[in-house]
């Protein structure tokens, strides 16, 4: 388990920076374009290619490829999964370069389209966000190309092993990002000119993204050969990727028809709405993917030599070390969601308001936090048995439940109705999923967990009591504005983790010795770094 804690904590430190540049990038997005329009639209505009991305990219492909690779890899040696990337790149290509082509035409007539179709009843505003949102995805679709590739090298470098560069890939795009701002803030004049350059920023980071895992492979010894021949092992993958891409198909509805009902309310919700899940996703990002993608490979390998109470123990084991970390996270995130908000966001044109705005949808945001980290893990169980339908079925499931409750919350809550939607959609999807994988394997059930998870209940409960209890005193101090912020969020948040840890340690909480071995790994890297 050492070498797996090892490559967790190497993921968790590489995904740290990534997010923490991603958060400073939406930081110094909402400082230049604040919740206008015009941010709306870009935020509407890149979930585009993301979307595409997930559809072929991290989600189905990952899925599939990982377990194939894995096994030719386990039997045929290096030479046979090399040319099985080339042929996944090759084919990955084509399709790509095809679908941004297909994008780029129909979204170049998007305006005409609509006029045609009478606008579908949509305001004159509403009709002016989409279509500027149009504009916009026009330049920052062949995006999709580079990241889907890099989903695909960065899969193969993680089954070989080398974890750091793939979980180092987002930071490429986030540092060509700020960049791109920092340009725009200092030479381009007017936000329409700033925007572009933004876009350019995203357009070079996503082909870093792919260069550098690619640049991983060659030096493992991968020669790169445009090889189209169809073979057992690419129609393998062609047949697992089949219903993910469907599961994925219907997240992509999910997404944007959340985000087509966020353009609908106001100009600011989409944006605001990007921006809580920033935050939320940080302690996701940290570890509970770090979990899931050294868990992925470890529980394939299982899998590919039936070995299943060592996939049941490995996959308990992920489960356990996400919830520990993000059921306190989801507690602090939400008791401390109006200061975090301010410090972070509240300058330039993101105003006061808008902080008044985003603070409870953050706070609704933050308490999906749990059923969000085990979806992925959970996720990552199904394929590593090859089933890749049920996960189609948990995501029709999600959007059901997502469009419905949006829906009606919506004309209640507004904005927050559609995260506390959101929430509830994953909670339905996290049920369904674990149900299932139960009933497959039932060495997969939750039981196990359920002793632990009352310990991480009552801890993160006390410390929540330390949290508020400190934020309340914090109140009263001569302190105001991001001062008070600032000595809010540097000295709860610690103490929270003092708190928790030791409440956990004095639980004896499973699998505390390598909770302990993480942390000393985790800040030994962080000291490096």
């Amino acid at each position: 388990m050492s070498q797996n804690l090892k490559n967790i904590s190497v993921v968790a430190i590489a995904t740290v920076l990534s997010r923490v540049l991603g958060l400073v990038r939406e930081i110094l997005i909402a400082a230049v374009f604040g919740t206008s329009a015009l941010s709306s639209a870009f935020v509407s505009a890149f979930t585009l290619p993301n979307l595409f991305r997930r559809l072929l990219g991290e989600g189905a492909l990952t899925a599939a490829f990982v377990p194939t690779l894995t096994h030719e890899l386990e039997h045929r040696q290096r030479a046979a999964a090399f040319a099985l990337v080339s042929k996944v790149a090759s084919w990955l290509l084509v399709v790509t370069v095809a679908l941004v082509a297909l994008a780029i035409i129909v979204l170049t007539n998007a305006e005409p389209l609509l006029r045609a179709t009478g606008g579908l009843g949509m305001e004159a505003d509403t009709m002016g966000r989409l279509l500027l949102g149009a504009d916009l995805a026009v330049i920052l679709f062949p995006y999709m190309i580079f990241v889907c590739l890099a989903a695909a090298f960065s899969a193969a470098c993680q089954v070989l092993g080398r974890f750091t560069e793939p979980a180092l890939s987002p930071v490429w795009l986030n540092l060509a990002s700020i960049g791109a701002l920092g340009l725009g803030a200092w030479w381009a004049w007017g936000d329409q000119a700033r925007m572009h350059l933004l876009c350019g920023g995203v357009l070079l980071g996503g082909f870093l993204q792919m260069a550098v895992p690619a640049g991983v492979l060659w030096s493992e010894g991968w020669r790169p050969r445009f090889d189209l021949r169809a073979d057992e092992r690419v129609r393998e993958i062609t047949g697992l990727m089949a219903p993910t891409i469907i599961g994925s198909a219907i997240y992509l509805i999910n997404i944007s028809v959340s985000r087509f009902i966020g353009l609908s309310l106001n100009d600011s919700a989409a944006q605001v709405l990007n921006l809580a899940t920033r935050v939320m996703e940080l302690p996701i990002g940290v570890f509970a993917a770090a979990v899931a993608t050294v868990v992925f490979p470890l529980i394939a390998r299982h899998a590919a030599k039936q070995d299943w109470p060592a996939l049941a123990l490995d996959y308990h084991k992920g489960l356990r070390l996400v919830l520990i970390i993000n059921v306190p996270a989801a507690v602090g995130l939400a008791l401390l969601s109006e200061p975090v908000t301010r410090l972070l966001f509240q300058r330039g044109a993101f105003t006061a308001a808008d902080t008044t705005l985003m603070t409870p949808i953050l706070a609704v945001y933050a308490l999906g936090l749990p059923f969000l980290s085990f979806t992925t893990v959970a996720l990552r169980g199904f394929y590593a048995l090859k089933d890749t339908a049920t996960p189609v079925r948990a995501a029709a499931l999600s959007f059901a439940v997502n469009l419905g409750l949006s829906l009606v919350l919506m004309e209640r809550l507004s904005t927050v109705g559609l995260a506390l939607a959101s929430n509830l959609a994953v909670l339905a999807q996290a049920w369904f999923l674990q149900t299932r994988l139960t009933r497959r394997m039932a060495g997969l059930g939750f039981a196990p967990l359920l002793p632990n998870l009352g310990k991480i209940a009552t801890a993160s409960a006390l410390m929540g009591a330390v949290v508020w209890g400190g934020a309340n005193l914090a109140a009263r101090l001569p302190l105001a504005g991001k001062a008070q912020d600032v000595m809010v969020v540097a000295g709860l948040i610690p103490a929270a983790c003092v708190v928790y840890g030791t409440l956990l340690w004095v639980l004896k909480i499973e699998g505390r010795e390598e909770l302990g071995a993480l942390w000393a790994r985790f800040r030994h890297r962080q000291g490096g770094v």
